[in-house]
């Protein structure tokens, strides 16, 4: 048996800590629920004097400092954890203790501290989650809301696992396949700097001693080769300068819709972005349908989801239509981003009483075409990069080789 401090609320609300003995932290909070205590917290009470000794304000900066954020990944297994909890029959506030006590990331632990305090100061989950926006997005947030006022939460935390594996899944599918072509656009710029600064100097003072007239890829290389080297700090100024730019740009209002709606149009991969975004929104809308959310409150949390300022005002509209008593039909029809096959989806969806369900399979079939069109990106990106490859070892070839074998001909003649 073990000593354990505790922190809880009696019946009254009032403040109430001590020590107990129990088998583990489980134990004691069932004997603090016997005898009417809410616990709060609840710590081996030697770890808690040793902390309380150990720990003074210097060794808490540094550890705050050297801290991880709550990942993306500790909220979908969050998610997880809290379904399997609640599914079991374990009230919130223990399910939060139990959590808290086995997870290995200081910053989740201090943000169930703050769960927990929230819960036993009487409010609800969802505002508790409300108090941390960087970890919880505003959908997960209504959606928490919704299954609490359903008394569906542990299917709700569900359903958020599947939607945040989804999009882990995806995030990684994308990385995975522009590794290769980044690697080689890496390569190729690599390979040009040093052909420029170190290769075609070298050839200068060859071609120097022929005293005659270079062909015009050689004058081109040449030339490039010297301002290169001559204005390196300039290339890189302007490189810079357009970067600074381009951020500066789309960080504003006006400039992020615009590069918003221009990334659904870039070549090989605009469309697997425009998919993916669609595959969120159907999904998302679906999940809320699903969990009882009202149209007009689902689309307006669904619009905070999209992360794409252009798809943001397609929703939006797509709200005011509803709120003005259109159909979503119409509204999406209104919007110009979904194909045929996906309105008629809705229409039957609308007709029938079961767009959720039908959403559902939009979604499926973008996320299948967006997975289709990720494993093939690859492929798709190969041939541009072998032709670009190709283009530059050829006006390598002709500017190097071929003042030597005109200066081999010229030779023969004589």
């Amino acid at each position: 048996m073990s000593v354990f401090a505790y922190k809880g609320r009696s019946a009254s609300g009032e403040l109430v800590q001590g020590t107990l003995e129990g088998a583990d932290t489980g134990a004691v909070a069932d004997q603090l629920f016997g005898t009417g205590i809410t616990p709060t917290d609840i710590k081996p009470a030697k770890k808690l004097r040793s902390e309380e000794k150990s720990v003074g304000p210097k060794t808490n900066w540094w550890k705050k400092l050297n801290e991880k954020p709550v990942s993306p990944l500790d909220v979908m297994l969050f998610s997880r954890q809290m379904y399997t909890l609640l599914k079991a029959g374990v009230p919130i506030m223990r399910a939060l203790a139990g959590l808290q006590e086995s997870t290995q990331s200081p910053a989740f632990a201090a943000m169930l501290q703050d769960m927990r305090e929230s819960l036993d100061s009487g409010r609800e989950l969802s505002a508790a989650l409300r108090r941390h926006p960087t970890i919880f997005s505003s959908f997960y947030i209504s959606m928490v809301q919704v299954g609490e006022m359903t008394g569906m939460l542990d299917e709700t935390f569900m359903r958020l696992y599947e939607h945040l594996e989804f999009e882990k899944q995806m995030k990684e599918n994308i990385r995975s396949a522009l590794r290769y072509p980044t690697f080689v656009v890496v390569a190729m710029t690599i390979a040009i700097v040093v052909v420029n600064i170190f290769v075609i100097p070298a050839f200068v003072k060859v071609f120097e001693g022929f005293h005659t007239e270079l062909p015009l890829m050689t004058r081109f290389l040449i030339g490039s080769s010297n301002f290169f080297v001559n204005f390196w700090p300039l290339i890189l100024a302007l490189i810079a300068g357009a970067v600074v730019a381009f951020r500066s740009y789309t960080n504003t209002v006006a400039g992020k819709y615009q590069w918003d709606k221009y990334k659904f149009q870039i070549p090989i991969a605009g469309k697997i972005i425009l998919k993916s975004t669609l595959a969120r929104f159907a999904r998302s809308f679906a999940l809320g349908m699903k969990s009882g959310i009202p149209i007009v409150q689902g689309l307006n949390a669904v619009a905070l989801v999209v992360d794409n300022d252009y798809m943001r005002a397609r929703v939006e509209q797509m709200r005011d239509g509803v709120e003005r008593g259109e159909s979503i039909l119409r509204t999406s029809i209104a919007t110009g981003v979904f194909n045929p096959v996906v309105l008629q989806m809705i229409a039957v969806g609308e007709e029938s009483g079961d767009l959720d369900g039908l959403m559902f399979e939009v979604a499926g079939m973008y996320e299948q075409e967006v997975e289709y069109e990720v494993k093939s990106l690859s492929a798709q990106i190969e041939p541009i990069m072998i032709t670009a490859l190709g283009v530059l070892v050829l006006i390598l070839a002709l500017g190097i080789f071929l003042p030597m074998w005109d200066l081999g001909k010229a030779a023969l003649h004589k």
